[in-house]
């Protein structure tokens, strides 16, 4: 079956995807994901959402609305991070307290989290999750439910389910069987390339605009050295998860220490990144590289 090599997805939300012609290619992604119709209105633009190939916050932010009534902010996020549900929650709590200003009235917008992993977290076969938390149920009364929901618009007596519900996408685990329609695009953040006999929403779109081969030379380089940290965070993720799951010890620690900075160093990466992306001091890195 032919294909089509793609850009990758991250990299598309994040630094290609801002205009309003593109946004079909959101909607495709987000109305296959949840089966539901959704229409990005605009990006959020926040410190959160910096368009720097540096900038480690992989996070973009959305306004959108389902079936064509209910407002929603999705907060989508790339991650290879070992502090994984840190950064969930805290990219929630940021999407979330960014929607109320001083001294407003709390009418906030429900914030899908939708997290694209790198890596396998505790997964063995299942690459798609979701979670929600829906109400509060008695402790006596276990039939007796209060809702996390309020009236959003003042005109209305309709609630609205307020509390965030959350998407984890793990595309190393696709075993590459298609399931439904966005298995489609689960394929495509795997691989980074588009099969000529997919119909999803929005794939077609993203076979023209995420084309590799119509970067320009300046367009390339740019992404291949965002593609070069990506793999070494990436590097860094696995090394930490296989030594964390054997041991907490001092050695242990220093051996990942040792194999994520030989990994960014073989990446290409010189030493004031590598102490900027690892978080290790300057002097310990020029120690592993010199030994």
């Amino acid at each position: 079956m032919a294909e089509r090599k793609l850009i990758s997805f991250d990299y598309a939300v994040k630094y290609l995807l801002r205009g309003k012609d593109d946004y079909g290619i959101l909607n495709g992604f987000l109305s296959e994901l949840m089966g539901r119709q959704v229409t990005v209105e605009n990006i959020l633009e926040s410190e959160t959402n910096k368009v720097d190939p540096d900038e480690k916050t992989n996070r973009v932010d959305l306004k959108a609305q389902i079936d064509g009534g209910e407002l929603a902010v999705f907060e989508i996020q790339f991650s290879q991070e070992t502090d994984f549900f840190g950064r969930v929650l805290y990219g929630v709590s940021r999407a979330l307290t960014e929607q109320v200003g001083s001294g407003n009235l709390y009418n906030i917008k429900k914030v899908y989290s939708i997290n694209i992993i790198r890596y396998n977290l505790t997964a063995k076969r299942e690459y798609l999750f979701h979670g929600k938390f829906s109400g509060f149920r008695g402790v006596h009364f276990e039939d007796e439910v209060i809702p996390f929901a309020q009236v959003t618009d003042k005109d209305s007596e309709k609630l609205v389910e307020i509390h965030p519900e959350y998407y984890l996408i793990l595309p190393k685990k696709f075993d590459e069987t298609l399931r439904s329609r966005f298995d489609e695009w689960v394929y495509m953040l795997k691989n980074s390339k588009v099969r000529d006999d997919f119909t999803a929403a929005g794939i077609k779109e993203a076979k023209v605009k995420l084309d590799y081969m119509s970067m320009s030379p300046e367009e390339r380089v740019r992404y291949e050295r965002y593609m070069d940290i990506t793999r070494s965070e990436n590097s860094i993720a696995i090394a930490a998860e296989r030594k964390g799951k054997a041991e907490g010890k001092a050695e242990g620690i220093a051996e990942t220490q040792r194999e994520i900075v030989q990994n960014m160093h073989d990446a290409g990466l010189g030493v004031d990144e590598i102490v900027r992306i690892s978080k290790i001091s300057e002097s310990e890195v020029k120690n592993i590289l010199n030994s």
